[in-house]
């Protein structure tokens, strides 16, 4: 998949084709999945309510047990009583939703893809001569004036090396960053346009081509080597050979 490149002064330049292994065929099934279990995971948690025994105030017997004309009651902490527990109130459990790890990195190149499809996937070169809110600002009107996007929110993943250029954008309106490595499948979709460093690209590419090939052990023949008999084994072997008698001529 070839996508539109710029230079940190937003100017277009030809496009690239993306690395190998970065971006997938697309599979809603499985990229709905990963979104919803993010969703899931972002979620503070249900609402939780204190029971009777939980609730912090006196245990003392409020009044006698007999001879008042009210109701038998004990403590001022019963659900009953304003200020005491909640019954059968919510308990806060939560069932918290996992993804393996092969299913996370194949959900993230589904969506780079569908990213690169939609033509809303961007690549920067050069991004640490950007040091300036105004050179970034400028840089994002040249990219929606060229493309002609309609959305105006941009997320900007960067690389560690080029991690200093946050200080130029942290300020800027409606634009996110995140390192390229911290990027998920929820946080690519939910991405607007997303700019991704070139840096971060020829990073990813440098340590797939380092990695050492796992390729077939050939099978190796092992020499065996014969020990040499000892002097007991060789005197064993001599007493057990049969003694030819010679004949008496």
């Amino acid at each position: 998949m070839k996508v539109n490149t710029y230079s940190n002064t937003g100017k277009k330049a030809e496009a690239m084709t993306m690395p190998v292994g970065l971006i997938a065929d697309e599979n809603l099934a499985l990229l709905t999945q990963a979104i919803r279990v993010f969703e899931n995971r972002m979620h503070p948690g249900i609402s939780r309510t204190k029971t009777r025994s939980e609730v912090k105030t006196s245990t003392r017997k409020i009044y006698k047990q007999k001879g008042t004309g009210g109701a038998r009651h004990g403590a001022k902490s019963a659900p009953i009583f304003v200020g005491g527990g909640t019954a059968h109130g919510p308990s806060g459990n939560k069932r918290v939703l996992s993804l393996p790890a092969k299913m996370r990195s194949k959900a993230l190149q589904i969506a780079l893809g569908v990213k690169g499809a939609e033509g809303t996937l961007v690549v920067v070169n050069d991004f640490a001569k950007v040091s300036k809110a105004k050179e970034a600002k400028n840089l994002f009107d040249a990219i929606i004036k060229e493309e002609k996007y309609t959305t105006k929110r941009f997320t900007v993943a960067l690389s560690d090396k080029n991690k200093d250029a946050y200080q130029a954008l942290r300020n800027l309106k409606n634009v996110s960053l995140v390192l390229y490595k911290n990027l998920n499948a929820y946080s690519v979709f939910f991405s607007g346009i997303l700019v991704v460093d070139a840096e971060a690209l020829n990073e990813i590419s440098n340590t797939k081509s380092q990695a050492p090939n796992k390729e077939k052990k050939e099978t190796v023949e092992k020499k065996v080597s014969v020990k040499p008999a000892t002097k007991v084994a060789t005197k064993k072997a001599v007493a057990k050979k049969p003694v030819k008698k010679e004949k008496n001529k």
